[in-house]
């Protein structure tokens, strides 16, 4: 496709030249996912080894350059490095006038929406915030988990059906998000997803310590299960000695925890707190036993001690 001309982003043709600056987990999974779609990867930009690597693996092909030349030769460029190096990216690029007007410019940031692109706006770039609410590994099956992922959508108005357009080809299901709602957005998710991969490996470490030759295995169907209540039910899937009130459970809990991963309480003690609340609010814990619960929850190790039952 001719980079001379600048059409209308409406009058496009429909098959684009696509750059990534920022070879890490994220860009070169989209970039696949756009290719499949017709799209052509021309170029990408990446500094360790192991972007280097991932880039040859997921881009194949595809040659590594400066990311000032990747914004030569795509009319499509995805910016996808962390996001404390976003804004300062796309000042320095705008600034050295790499930016080129009409050209499609994407971040994938959760954090930030679309203003961050201000200054490639105003070099006549076309912003778009298309963040992928997933969990990337680096490795071709990345490509194939954007099947149904949602993505986090934020551009200016007269944009909107083309960043649609660009997260239904690479198989993803656009969600819009204000852009005074992108850090909320991004803390939710980084609550559920990012705290639930501590919580899972802590829950595999005390079982091995407890001598649980699998705790995968033994995890795998009761975590589904709880994932799967969760999202269908949200608090009435509440269960186990919090929501019941079990404080001389929760109480034993808690000294093992600090004998044998003394580490783990603080978290324990927290979601502990956090449990508590919300199943008193929503009437799983019953007030005359909340009170006990509360108090050892308060006090860490103290209250009676009972079966895990």
């Amino acid at each position: 496709m001719s980079t001379s001309q600048q059409p209308d982003p409406r009058d496009r043709p429909a098959r684009l030249t696509v750059g990534v600056v920022g070879a890490g987990r994220v860009g070169p999974a989209l970039a696949a996912s756009l290719r499949l779609a017709g799209h052509r990867p021309v170029a990408v930009s990446g500094v360790s080894d192991a972007s280097r690597r991932r880039a040859a693996a997921m881009l194949p092909d595809v040659p590594l350059v400066p990311p000032a030349e990747v914004l030569q030769r795509a009319d499509l460029v995805l910016l996808t490095v962390p996001d404390d190096t976003l804004p300062g990216l796309v000042e320095g690029l705008a600034e050295t006038g790499a930016v080129r007007p009409g050209q499609l410019l994407v971040h994938t940031s959760g954090r930030y929406g679309a203003r961050v692109l201000d200054p490639a706006l105003r070099a006549g770039a076309l912003p778009l915030a298309l963040h992928p609410a997933m969990t990337f590994t680096g490795t071709p099956v990345d490509v194939q988990r954007l099947a149904g992922c949602s993505f986090g959508v934020t551009a200016p108005e007269e944009l909107r059906l083309a960043a649609e357009a660009l997260v239904i080809e690479m198989g993803g299901e656009p969600e819009w998000i204000a852009e005074e709602n992108r850090p909320l957005y991004h803390a939710a998710l980084a609550l559920g997803a990012n705290h639930l991969v501590t919580l899972v490996a802590q829950a595999m470490e005390l079982l091995r310590a407890a001598g649980v030759g699998a705790p995968d295995r033994m995890l795998g169907p009761l975590l589904g299960a709880a994932l799967d209540n969760a999202l269908r039910s949200g608090d009435a899937a509440l269960t186990g000695p919090v929501a019941r009130g079990d404080a001389g459970t929760v109480a034993a809990h808690v000294a093992e925890l600090r004998e044998h991963a003394p580490q783990t309480v603080d978290g324990y003690l927290a979601m502990a707190r956090a449990t508590a609340d919300r199943a008193l609010a929503h009437g799983l814990l019953k007030p005359e036993l909340a009170e006990d619960l509360l108090g050892v929850l308060a006090n860490g190790t103290d209250g009676a001690e009972g079966d895990a039952g």
